[in-house]
């Protein structure tokens, strides 16, 4: 099976963000990180593909899984692995 890429949007000092960090790497998982702080068109871009204004915002391939506790949901359900390929 492989694997899905995985985008998250994040701002530095977002302890959410760290969060949903954190998961993705104790899974091994890579991801693309785009700081939408330091990248202004970025964070336009976040919220016309997510709908939302909040970091983190999360992608798994083209799905918009959402922030981080809608991921930390999908885990306790086990459905992030499958999501992730895994």
């Amino acid at each position: 099976m492989s694997t899905p890429d995985v985008t998250i949007y994040t701002t530095a000092f977002c302890p959410y963000c760290v969060r949903a960090k954190m998961l993705l790497d104790k899974k091994a998982v890579s991801y693309t990180e785009i700081a939408v702080d330091k990248q202004p068109d970025k964070r336009i871009e976040m919220e016309m593909k997510s709908n939302a204004t909040s970091v983190p915002q999360i992608f798994i391939g083209d799905k918009h899984i959402g922030g981080c506790d809608d991921m930390y949901e999908l885990e306790m359900d086990e459905e992030l692995d499958a999501l992730l390929g895994l």
